[in-house]
């Protein structure tokens, strides 16, 4: 990794991010060396076709919103809508965008992909969690689709919704309030609706409904604390309350609340075994843990 900041400085910068950081910078490192990928066997498959991609999809751009804009209008447009029209309003949405909480959209972007490439052992770089990862692509868009509702454009925002489920294979309703370092593995089938709430650091993996029971209207959907790990094909139906560092089975159906630090499995779920969650040092320390007690509870966490 490119060296990163002191930690009084501020990770992601500000503005229209002329200047480069540590992400983007070890993101173009990475895609230069996919680049230069060979074969001894198979010289010519492939020369042409891999590099080009890459200088569309990374190497050509100068900031990190400029690419991933780019790369996500080009999967998303269609005859109806264009591509360009789709990267002017994800540009738009990254660079001066902010969350419910006031987080600019371009440090959320960043966080995201750091968090996939630490947490996924599958994932082998950056570049490649950009390029292929849906859950990260689709996270992206909803939280384009996210500023657009709470500036008032839910009709627009519906239209983003839409298309992801469309190309992406989730649906998170544009409304749904998610945290930063949210890691979607694989992203297929996952739903999350109007009302939910997804703390930092959460990780769901493909399959996972965080619904309504049906039963109810208004405030009717789960709402998941901090590093909670929801396993594939789980429904947490209901405004229920899932605790921080909570671990929810494969097919699990929770219809209640779970406390903090439980495992729940079944159907439907019953509480298990309690455990107590240590975080994962290498990505929080990536994503710049920005307060002093934070910084403090890291340097505990590391004795245990």
């Amino acid at each position: 990794m490119a060296p990163h900041l002191k930690e009084e400085e501020h990770l992601f910068g500000n503005g229209s991010r002329d200047c480069q950081d540590d992400v983007w910078i070890d993101l173009k490192i990475e895609a230069e060396q996919m680049s230069e990928e060979r074969s001894p066997d198979f010289e010519l498959l492939g020369r042409e076709l891999l590099p080009e991609f890459l200088l569309f999809s990374i190497l050509k751009w100068n900031t990190l919103e400029e690419c991933l804009a780019t790369h996500l209008s080009q999967k998303l447009g269609w005859s109806a809508a264009p591509a360009e029209r789709w990267n002017s309003v994800l540009l738009t949405a990254f660079r001066e965008g902010k969350s419910a909480n006031g987080e600019p959209l371009s440090e959320l972007i960043r966080k995201d992909l750091v968090v996939v490439k630490e947490q996924d052992p599958a994932c082998p770089s950056l570049a490649h969690a950009l390029l292929h990862y849906k859950g990260y692509q689709g996270l992206e868009v909803y939280r384009a689709a996210n500023w657009l509702w709470r500036k008032g454009l839910k009709s627009l925002a519906c239209i983003f919704q839409s298309r992801v489920s469309e190309v992406f294979g989730l649906d998170i309703h544009p409304a749904a309030q998610l945290g930063w370092g949210i890691m979607i593995d694989h992203g297929t089938g996952v739903v999350i609706g109007e009302t939910a709430v997804v703390g930092n650091g959460c990780t769901l993996l493909h399959g996972v409904t965080l619904g309504g029971t049906g039963k109810e209207a208004g405030d009717r959907h789960p709402k998941l604390g901090c590093d909670v790990l929801v396993g594939a094909g789980a429904s947490i139906l209901g405004n229920v309350k899932i605790g921080t560092g909570a671990k929810i089975g494969a097919a699990a159906v929770v219809l209640t609340d779970i406390p903090a630090h439980c495992t729940a499995v079944g159907c439907p779920a019953k509480v298990g075994n309690t455990h107590v969650t240590v975080p994962n040092l290498g990505w929080w320390a990536k994503l710049n843990w920005p307060s002093r007690p934070g910084r403090t509870l890291c340097k505990v966490f590391s004795k245990l």
